[in-house]
């Protein structure tokens, strides 16, 4: 397993992180995710160590609660062997202290988080969501009184817009608090709308990329095909509402793409979908889950080999598509493209 710089930091992660969002395996949303109890959790746990996958990720929303503590029973005893990121910020409950990341929410997400995980530091602890009620101030003096105490190592976001994130890296180097150094984010063939200001801000301030749903919210996976409907046991019956809408002909025209490119590799389309990612800039690691043993062995199979320029060609022309306000009036200018280059090491395709 290759290790990856996260972000300006000293943290080393596996390029593959497992994401614990099966475990537990409650509510209407993670229940379809999957509901992987303790032991079969440990099984799992055993494989990715095996494959020097050693960094879990996880948040107190998935299944609430019910993932931390699987992942917590699945990892205990060999705590020292692995890393443990989680998220807190989206609502646990309906009453006003229940979300957010004020200084109480956070410091009451914290002590939970470890209760349930059984441990007594957190390498990753990340901002779920942007919060616009409390000032950023408050939010990262909170962090820095934890990292302070030993009970966070480092500190991330997940799902911020450009601006929110920037406005934070800003106000931690104005006030000397830890910055961020990892940003969750959705991006797949299928969803590069990353690329546009997220990734230049990542490259400029040293965020690292850590990659959620890498097959586009479950439709990467083969299954699905032209003139057919979703196979019947496809958990997008139940989840499709929840993610991230794609168009069913940029569907299928980057399914065509890796069908070909999977064809003259012998590897499978979803081994392809996450190798294409991992030759992105900032993408420190992609978060692959399972549902079983096979499912993550699959997953596996996506380390250890490269793509051939053309190939990547083929697959970054097929998934491309115009860039947006404010970058469209640019993209195509000669100078603009030498002035952005430091920024913009990536492919700006359109769309064919």
């Amino acid at each position: 397993m290759e290790y990856r710089q996260l972000g300006a930091s000293g943290l080393k992660v596996p390029a593959l992180s497992f994401g614990a969002g099966t475990f537990g395996g409650q509510g209407p949303l993670f229940g379809a995710w999957g509901n992987t109890d303790a032991e079969e959790a440990r099984r799992l746990v055993d494989i990715c160590l095996e494959a020097g996958i050693t960094m879990f990720d996880t948040a107190d929303v998935y299944s609430a609660g019910a993932s931390e503590e699987v992942l917590g029973a699945a990892i205990k005893g060999r705590r020292d062997q692995v890393l443990v990121s989680t998220k807190a910020g989206l609502p646990m409950g309906d009453g006003p202290g229940d979300a957010g990341t004020s200084r109480s929410r956070l410091i009451k997400a914290t002590e939970d988080a470890l209760r349930r995980l059984g441990t007594d530091y957190i390498d990753l602890f990340q901002l779920h969501a942007f919060d616009a009620a409390t000032p950023v101030e408050e939010v990262l003096s909170t962090l820095d009184q934890l990292v302070r105490a030993g009970k966070i190592r480092y500190t991330g976001v997940s799902n911020f817009a450009g601006w929110q994130l920037m406005k934070s890296l800003a106000a931690a180097d104005r006030q000397g608090y830890p910055r961020h150094v990892a940003h969750q984010v959705y991006y797949s063939l299928v969803g590069r709308d990353y690329e546009w200001e997220l990734m230049p801000l990542g490259l400029d301030q040293g965020v690292g990329a850590m990659v959620w749903s890498p097959l586009g919210w479950g439709r990467l996976t083969g299954k699905l095909r032209r003139g057919t409907p979703i196979p019947a046991d496809s958990r997008l019956h139940q989840t499709a509402d929840y993610g991230p809408p794609v168009a069913d002909e940029d569907l299928f025209r980057v399914v065509d793409a890796l069908d070909e490119v999977a064809e003259e590799t012998g590897k499978t389309i979803p081994q392809v979908a996450i190798n294409w990612l991992l030759r992105r800039p900032t993408v420190a690691t992609v978060i692959v889950g399972a549902r079983n043993e096979a499912q993550l062995r699959q997953n596996i199979g996506a380390v250890g080999w490269e793509l051939t320029p053309e190939q990547v060609a083929k697959l970054d022309a097929a998934s491309g598509k115009p860039a947006p306000y404010p970058y469209f009036p640019y993209e195509r200018q000669e100078g603009f493209a030498r002035l952005s280059a430091p920024l913009f090491p990536y492919p700006t395709t359109p769309a064919s």
